[in-house]
């Protein structure tokens, strides 16, 4: 999408409508085009906190740039006046997007080397969002190998780069170092969360994610170590592709994105009752969660005292939430479920692609860098008319996007 259309796209207020969008600024020259940046964003409908270096202070103030914003700028991590706590990890949790605009040598150094000792740096790397840095430097320092290295570093662990562009600079020279035009700036972040259209857009979709705990008694369960990270990061990204979420949320510390419907539950039988009342009503299901498949028969109603005795639970079958709605699924809805196992996977995985009557499933395996609680993932895709995809491991986020895409492409939603 060309740059100079960003007028066309801000006469639409809903381009970034309600977005949260944290907006770093360093030093450099550079920093006097962040007001119009700010301006521009909340133009397009978002919401925008700004967050400066202390060196920032020396090219743009603190004034301008909470007018602009219509949110107290900040610098420190206390506010000498009311002496209140800039929380750096609620910030970091608010936001939908992170850009660093300008992004001097400097901080890119200490972000690639995981420094934080500014309230930003803090702030980044407590971040959950997509971050973007638009650097900004004199040509030589653009060109030089540490810079390159650090840049390349940073793109690795998913930071987003903004390149710079080519002009005058503020040494006299001329050559690539520019930050990038706030217009577009706002164009980059405007195509990440209006994409192209997809075979998701206005779809319905269920999704569940995270574990269920079964109960013992009332301070005892059976459960497993899922977080539920994977179903919610396909929960946002699908939510990004125009679909409309339901979310349905086994017992976890993680939450999604506030535009997500989401239903917290805890057991296998609450998360059943929840698909089974609104799966009618959508085009299909992603089932990610990491559902119990058995229960404690008779669970305590007071807590079970420690005795010298081996103590004997009877366990029995919980239902089996994803074959039974995808029985009885009608011919344009579609179930994709996952798979986590410790041997024959493929073979495991294909059986329950068949048996649970799916368009698809998806293999994770258990490792040290893949499954439960690890950031990064590794899966296998397969369907039913025996098409398969293998990723590479990368981070859950971009697994998600492997997974929706290779479903679009597939044809899946129908």
């Amino acid at each position: 999408m060309k740059a100079r259309l960003i007028g066309e796209f801000l006469s639409l207020p809903t381009m970034l409508n309600k977005r949260k969008i944290l907006l770093g600024v360093t030093g450099g020259i550079a920093a006097y085009k962040t007001p119009e940046l700010v301006r521009l964003l909340r133009k397009a409908g978002a919401e925008v906190q700004v967050i400066c270096t202390p060196s920032a202070l020396q090219f743009v103030t603190l004034h301008t740039l909470t007018v602009v914003s219509e949110r107290p700028a900040l610098v420190d991590f206390f506010d000498e006046e009311s002496g209140n706590w800039n929380h750096h990890v609620e910030m970091g949790l608010w936001a939908d997007a992170m850009v660093i605009a300008p992004c001097g040598s400097n901080t890119l150094g200490k972000m690639a080397q995981g420094l934080c000792d500014n309230l930003l740096l803090t702030t980044f790397l407590s971040a959950r969002c997509p971050v973007w840095v638009a650097p900004a430097m004199d040509l030589d320092m653009y060109k030089q190998s540490a810079v390159r290295e650090n840049l390349t570093l940073l793109e690795s662990r998913d930071v987003r780069v903004i390149d710079a562009e080519e002009g005058p600079l503020a040494s006299g020279l001329e050559g690539k170092g520019r930050m990038a035009e706030p217009e577009n700036i706002v164009t980059v972040l405007s195509e990440f969360f209006n994409p192209p259209y997809s075979q998701w857009n206005n779809k319905k979709v269920l999704v569940t994610a995270g574990p269920t705990y079964e109960h013992i008694d009332p301070v005892r369960f059976i459960g497993n170590h899922s977080t539920g990270a994977m179903g919610i990061e396909i929960a946002e990204r699908l939510e990004e592709l125009g679909a409309s979420v339901h979310l349905v949320l086994g017992p976890t510390h993680l939450s999604s994105n506030e535009r997500i419907q989401v239903s917290k539950v805890t057991t296998a039988e609450e998360m059943f009752e929840v698909c089974k009342r609104h799966f009618p009503n959508y085009d299909g299901g992603i089932f990610s969660a990491a559902v119990a498949d058995y229960k404690p028969k008779n669970a305590s109603n007071q807590k079970i005292k420690k005795t010298e005795s081996d103590l004997n639970i009877d366990l029995v079958p919980n239902k089996d939430i994803l074959r039974e709605l995808s029985l009885s699924k009608r011919d344009n809805q579609f179930t994709v479920g996952f798979a986590l196992e410790t041997e024959d996977a493929e073979g495991n995985a294909l059986k329950k692609l068949s048996n649970k009557n799916l368009d698809a499933i998806v293999l994770n395996t258990v490792g040290e860098t893949t499954g439960f609680k690890s950031n990064t993932n590794k899966v296998q895709i397969f369907d039913k008319k025996g098409r398969r995809f293998d990723s590479e491991l990368k981070s859950k986020t971009e697994i998600a996007f492997d997974i929706i895409q290779t479903l679009d492409e597939w044809g899946i939603p129908k």
